[in-house]
């Protein structure tokens, strides 16, 4: 992982995680995987995560001066991880880059941090897709967030950590 990170020009990245996998042992190895590089850790996300979530992410990934993300856990984790990416260097709402017609050109591409994801699910394929799923909390509705962009740079399909997983 801090090879992977090093290779991507990563010296300072945000490890977004939900908060159930915070408090666990996994959390702990992606740390001391990514040593000696600086980093921190980001895991105040929903289940179902909300615009505010994501906003919050991309307040400490601007606070931490980041340079790219390394996204832990299941689809949730995974598309806030790509959204705060994606979201960090630009300057209008999320909303504007809804998965409409052409809404992605909009976009300042050449401000996408990368992004590796590490699943710890199987399912959603979160860790391979350019899009992230967010709830605007002010019209109730789930939006697809787009830009090719963000599919991940890497992934890190590790079988031990979805070991426990019901079939």
């Amino acid at each position: 992982l801090g090879v992977l990170c090093q290779q991507l020009g990563m010296t300072k990245p945000l490890i977004v995680t939900d908060p159930g996998l915070a408090a666990l042992p996994v959390i702990d190895t992606v740390r001391a995987a990514l040593e000696p590089l600086t980093h921190a850790t980001f895991h105040d996300l929903k289940p179902n995560p909300v615009g505010r979530d994501v906003e919050a992410g991309v307040a400490a990934y601007r606070a931490g001066d980041h340079d790219g993300v390394v996204a832990v856990g299941g689809g949730s984790a995974l598309d806030v991880g790509k959204v705060i990416a994606f979201m960090a260097g630009q300057s209008r709402p999320m909303w504007d880059f809804e998965d409409v017609g052409d809404n992605w050109t909009r976009a300042d591409a050449t401000t996408i941090a990368p992004v590796i994801t590490v699943p710890t699910t199987a399912g959603t394929g979160s860790e391979v897709g350019r899009a992230g799923v967010v709830i605007d909390e002010a019209t109730h509705r789930k939006v697809i967030v787009f830009h090719p962009g963000m599919l991940p740079r890497s992934v890190i399909c590790d079988p031990e950590l979805t070991v426990g997983l019901p079939r």
